[in-house]
């Protein structure tokens, strides 16, 4: 369901509304433009401040309720000292979530000194925290349903550009939503097929240009790396290209590349049985790629930008690639199959030698390619790795402007020697040590003619804990991140 957003510019003690949610830090004095609010709540909000009954420390919160005319309940959210960057969206997400728990239906946020970047990363983080995925589930006995959260007012002030901050909000939103629905439907739902008609959908809401090809048209195109993934399933595999065409005709596009496994058992090379079902989100690379084009397009920026996506599944069968084989990418480079679990970049090998076709002004990948980043970087930051480091700081800059950090890892050459074959140019894996960096070198043989930057986001897609702000599940990541940096592209 579809988050209505919009905004106040009022006093938010004059708010008609079930929820309102004060993000507060811990360091800051009380705020004198939440004076009525506190008159309206006899003194409650001052009180709790006060006496320490809410410190303002990061994730706490407070609910009090309130008489009149304005906000049934009043709920008082912790940023912590110093808020850092983030903290206003981790915020709005923890109101999101607790509104959406508690079933009343609507609320509104309010934080101090919101400027235009606040208003939209608080109508991000209300949508990350209220979504909630509950198609496949029975519905709840009539005594047990609650109402969904859906709609969310942001208090602003007298901001200059609220309007569009608002619709660059929504237009996040909703793509972060379109990918984490697909990242959350198991592998028996979302199979690259269904991949393909998401795009679809995408590109006859917007006006986009749409092209699907299957197996038949991969074997045209000599794409035996991507195939050699492929041929262990029935099912169809599908390279999608969406165009987003903003900016001037036969203008280099920005080129966006997303891994789509839509189940990845590991072929032959098969995984343990112990959280198996987790690899439904190895097409998480996929989902960030349709849910920017979605959010670009909302947003109207003037700049071409293609997406790619090459997807399929991985299986053991009769005719699964197996340890030993060779085979021969579309650039005519060859690989030797050392594990069939290395299939990711088997995939996006072949998919970005399609790239170059479009002549991109620069070309970024995601991946949930590597068990290694998350021992590397554990489940806080993005693996970040390129062939051009003005791009790669351009990349970073964009992932934290976008609430979704990574940390460059060294792509330097001494590592490419891990993956050097004796039947083949290469080998598809390395040694143990230093996999998300061999998986990158692997990856960089298939980028020649352009800039390009790797996001290992195996660690950061999705999470098996709950987060507070978010629960188990899709992230989100790394659609704000591909966001941000199209549209620094584009100003």
């Amino acid at each position: 369901m579809t988050l209505v957003l919009s905004s106040h510019a009022g006093d938010p003690a004059q708010l008609a509304t079930p929820l309102l949610a004060l993000a507060l830090s811990s360091d800051a004095k009380f705020p004198r433009a939440l004076a009525a609010l506190d008159a309206a709540s006899g003194g409650g909000i001052g009180r709790a401040i006060k006496q320490r009954d809410f410190k303002g420390n990061r994730d706490e919160s407070l609910l009090l309720f309130t008489t009149g005319r304005g906000p049934q309940r009043v709920l008082l959210i912790g940023m912590g000292a110093l808020p850092a960057a983030g903290a206003v969206t981790r915020a709005a997400s923890i109101a999101g979530r607790r509104a959406n728990g508690m079933g009343v239906g609507k609320m509104a946020f309010w934080a101090d000194g919101l400027d235009a970047r606040g208003v939209e990363n608080a109508a991000v983080g209300i949508s990350l925290g209220a979504w909630e995925f509950t198609e496949l589930k029975s519905a709840p006995a009539s005594g047990e349903k609650t109402t969904p959260l859906s709609a969310a007012v942001i208090c602003v002030g007298k901001i200059a550009g609220a309007a569009v901050a608002l619709a660059n909000g929504r237009a996040v939103a909703e793509g972060q939503r379109i990918a984490r629905r697909l990242a959350m439907l198991p592998g028996n739902i979302c199979t690259p097929s269904y991949i393909a008609q998401a795009a679809r959908d995408i590109a006859k809401r917007h006006k986009l240009g749409c092209s699907v090809y299957g197996r038949a048209d991969l074997k045209k195109f000599g794409m035996g790396s991507f195939l050699a993934v492929a041929q262990g399933t029935p099912q169809d595999p599908k390279l999608i290209v969406l165009e987003y065409r903003g900016g001037a005709k036969g203008a280099p596009p920005v080129a966006l590349v997303g891994k789509g496994l839509c189940f990845d058992s590991g072929g032959i090379s098969i995984k343990p049985a112990d959280r198996m079902e987790w690899m439904k989100f190895d097409m998480s690379g996929a989902a960030g790629v349709l849910g920017a084009m979605e959010a670009i397009a909302r947003m109207k920026l003037k700049i071409n930008v293609v997406g790619l996506v090459g997807s399929t599944t991985n299986m053991p069968s009769g005719t699964s690639m197996n340890p030993g084989d060779v085979v021969t990418a579309s650039n005519g480079k060859t690989i030797e199959i050392i594990n069939t679990d290395a299939e990711g970049r088997l995939v996006l090998a072949d998919v970005l030698v399609y790239a170059a076709r479009f002549k991109p002004q620069a070309v970024i990948d995601a991946a949930t390619l590597t068990g290694a980043v998350v021992v590397a970087l554990g489940n806080t930051a993005v693996g970040v790795l390129g062939n051009d480091q003005a791009l790669v700081d351009e990349v970073l800059a964009a992932g934290r402007l976008g609430g979704e950090p990574g940390w460059q890892l060294p792509l330097w050459p001494e590592y490419k020697e891990q993956i050097k074959s004796d039947v083949a140019d290469m080998k598809n894996i390395g040694s143990r040590g230093a996999g998300t960096i061999t998986a990158a070198h692997f990856l960089a043989e298939f980028t020649q003619g352009y800039q390009w930057v790797h996001l290992d986001i195996a660690g950061t897609a999705y999470t098996e804990a709950d987060l507070v702000a978010i629960p188990r599940g899709p992230t989100g990541t790394p659609v704000r991140t591909f966001v941000e940096f199209v549209r620094g592209r584009a100003r």
